[in-house]
């Protein structure tokens, strides 16, 4: 045959071959059908953990950054360090990192700015003295930043013109032995390194259920802690709070790119609170082991389906390659049929693990019942209700996963169908 003329053949028989993958696997409905379903329901598995992981993620983090410095910190070159007053945004370094965050490109993406100044100090009564962070914040932008002021269990948050009013948490009123409306004095190194003392008066006490917070953590007004701590107009971190997290390294990229390096630090979450950070990643990593088994099952099950298939069709094969198909192509034709049931089982677990995750659990899976009192997870109130959360990239990294699962399973078998010796196989009895 002329060269002219081997395309078209090798066209015809890549179709002969498309043609038998298809015809056997349509052939042997239920040997297809319980392939199938393995595969469909481990992908539906895989995406509704993931979801829910997903989501559960995206809450941990939410409530991390809002008791915290945001999901994206402006900072003093080496503040995040040394955490001294020495390493301050002085008014005029305020004044840049604030207006970077009016940048067209970044500024849909900030839900909400809260400047502060924070120092490490010791709060005093006449019974005790705990060592506390001491936070100056904006009393008008701060309930918007927040979640402290939503656990009021007594008095007010602070507000606009109240100079010696302090915002503590229960346990720190506990260990103090004071009560609301009780004064009590703080202690703290100023912005020139020297000691200095302010007298403050319970106005609000919250309760989060963190040790770690409801006993070290006092809000004073920013005012107040910049005229108490020598630093007119300065603050210590700029926290930005960003509609969803998964919008921290563009916006921090941009920031980067506007603002001089030398005068403002660009931190993430993850730098600021590197536990929450250690502790999402160990969680997701527990989560992507239990898919691993879960995934091994599933081809350990796909294999054994299509390896037992390809030794019970040995004189199918046989006759195949009687008719002239090569052992290298009945291989294909085994391989295809694993392809092909792969790929619709693909789809039908993506609408799987979507319609029954939504269905049953769109507005969250309630794990409450499992608790008997209140979790924390690093230093941050665990939600017991898990939205998931639906990501484009997290189906079809699953659905690739699936995929890649049912070729490797049909490697071996489709290797096995090679090997077939025809003359054995036509003597083969069924």
């Amino acid at each position: 045959m002329s060269a002219a003329g081997r395309p078209p053949r090798e066209g015809l028989r890549l179709g002969i071959i498309l043609r038998l993958s298809l015809r056997n696997v349509l052939r042997y409905a239920r040997r297809s059908t319980l392939t199938a379903s393995a595969m469909v329901l481990g992908l539906g598995l895989l995406i509704f953990s993931r979801t829910l992981a997903d989501g559960a993620h995206e809450s941990w983090i939410d409530q991390g950054v809002q008791l915290g410095m945001g999901h994206v910190a402006l900072q003093a070159p080496d503040y995040q360090q040394n955490r001294s007053l020495a390493y301050r945004l002085t008014a005029s370094r305020l004044a840049t990192a604030m207006g970077a965050l009016d940048d067209p490109q970044i500024e849909p993406s900030v839900a909400m700015v809260a400047p502060r100044i924070a120092v490490s100090g010791l709060a005093s009564s006449a019974g005790s003295a705990l060592p506390v962070q001491i936070l100056g914040v904006d009393p008008d932008l701060e309930p918007a930043f927040s979640l402290l002021d939503d656990k009021l269990v007594e008095g007010r948050y602070l507000q606009r013109g109240d100079r010696l009013s302090a915002y503590v948490g229960i346990g720190l009123v506990e260990r103090l032995g004071i009560h609301l409306g009780s004064r009590f004095v703080l202690t703290a190194q100023d912005a020139d390194g020297e000691i200095q003392g302010q007298l403050v008066r319970v106005a609000g006490i919250f309760r989060t259920g963190v040790p770690d917070l409801d006993e070290g953590i006092i809000h004073l007004t920013l005012s107040t802690a910049q005229r108490w701590l020598n630093a007119p107009g300065a603050v210590t971190t700029v926290a930005v709070l960003l509609r969803s997290s998964r919008e921290t390294p563009p916006v921090i990229r941009s920031l980067e790119r506007i603002l001089p390096a030398n005068e403002v630090e660009v931190l993430s979450w993850r730098e600021v609170s590197p536990e929450l950070d250690a502790a999402v990643k160990i969680d997701d990593l527990g989560d992507w082991v239990f898919h691993s088994i879960t995934l091994a099952i599933i081809a350990l099950a796909i294999l054994n389906a299509i390896l037992m298939a390809v030794m019970n069709r040995k004189r199918e094969f046989g006759v195949l390659q009687a008719l002239g198909l090569t052992g290298g192509e009945t291989g294909v034709v085994v391989l295809l049929e694993g392809v092909m049931l792969s790929l619709l089982s693909g789809g039908l677990g993506i609408l799987l693990g979507l319609g029954v995750t939504w269905f049953f659990w769109r507005d969250g899976l309630d794990m409450s019942f499992l608790m008997d009192e209140e979790l924390t997870f690093s230093g941050t109130l665990f939600d017991p209700v898990m939205v998931p959360e639906f990501r484009l990239a997290t189906i079809l990294v699953s659905l690739a996963l699936i995929i890649t699962i049912g070729v490797l399973a049909s490697l071996y078998p489709a290797r096995q169908a090679t090997r077939i010796d025809v003359a054995e196989a036509m003597k083969f009895d069924r």
